[in-house]
This record gives structure tokens, sequence and C-alpha cells, in this order.
């Protein structure tokens, strides 16, 4: 498995970016490879990705969330294997550190390939970087949810 982790300020206030990355259909606006990403309900995402020619479907469920502080996720099902952690951090009242942690394991050739040039560290380290000019150009989110996710709570596909 590799560990990708990437730390970049924006010139948004807390809650703008933390609002902003609680719309995951808007990831392929910034996420590179990213096709499309389908919220099912509040804690479970399907994602479908073209990466080097490869598609990709996915599930996601979001493990850990707390508004303005972080998201925790892993995926649940399908054809990759991912955990990560987003974090926010106000550094001033219009400026916030966002830190983002992913544990990644490559499957297939191409992705091990990828992964031992250091393919997959630039393209998440670069998606982060889009999502700083994506926010700074908006100047506001497009939506928000403060919902509380904590660790065990209940919940399925619906």
């Amino acid at each position: 498995m590799s560990t990708v982790k990437e730390t970049v300020d924006v010139g948004v206030p807390i809650h703008t970016a933390y609002n902003q990355w609680t719309q995951f259909g808007d990831f392929p606006n910034f996420m590179e490879g990213v096709d499309e990403v389908r919220q099912l309900d509040d804690r479970h995402n399907h994602w479908t990705t073209s990466i080097g020619g490869v598609r990709r479907e996915f599930d996601t469920e979001i493990v850990d969330q707390l508004p303005d502080d972080r998201i925790t996720w892993r995926t649940i099902d399908g054809d990759t294997t991912q955990r990560g952690s987003v974090r926010f951090e106000p550094l001033d009242p219009t400026h916030t550190r966002i830190e983002l942690t992913m544990d990644i394991e490559p499957s297939g050739m191409a992705e091990k390939g990828a992964d031992a040039l250091g393919m997959i560290d630039r393209r998440v380290k670069g998606d982060l970087h889009r999502f700083k000019d994506f926010i700074e150009q908006r100047g506001a989110e497009s939506g928000a949810w403060r919902g509380r996710i904590r660790p065990g709570d209940p919940g399925g596909l619906h």
C-alpha cells in the first residue's frame, strides 16, 4: 500500500473549504481521471474513474466526518482499495490549511507501474492543488453538508 500526503493553504475561510469538499459531485471539476462521483446517501458515494485507459468503479464509505475539521473514508466495494482523510485547519479568518492523506493499494500492472514511477503521488497532489484553484476562483462553496458521522454509526446503502 502506498501513502500519499499533501498539504495546501487556500485563500478561503475554513467553512468555505470544508463545505466545498462535501460536494462530492463537483470532484470531477478538479480531480484528474474522476469521471463521476454519485452520492448514494450521507455516508456512501459511487465513483467512476478513467486513469491511464483503465476504467474503474467503486464505492466509498465515510467513516468519520466532523464539520470544519475532517472527513475520513474507505472503499467498501469495487475494484480499488483505498482509505484516506482530509483535514481542515484555520490559519486565520480567510485562510485554511488542508491536509490530505491517502493509502492506496494499486491493482493491476498499469497501476503498480504508475505507483512505482510516483505518478499516483503526483496525481493526488495535483488534485489537491486544483481544488485550491477551484475554490479560490469560485470564492464561495457550491453547496454544503454539515452533518456529523462518527465511527461505528449505523449506515447502509439505501
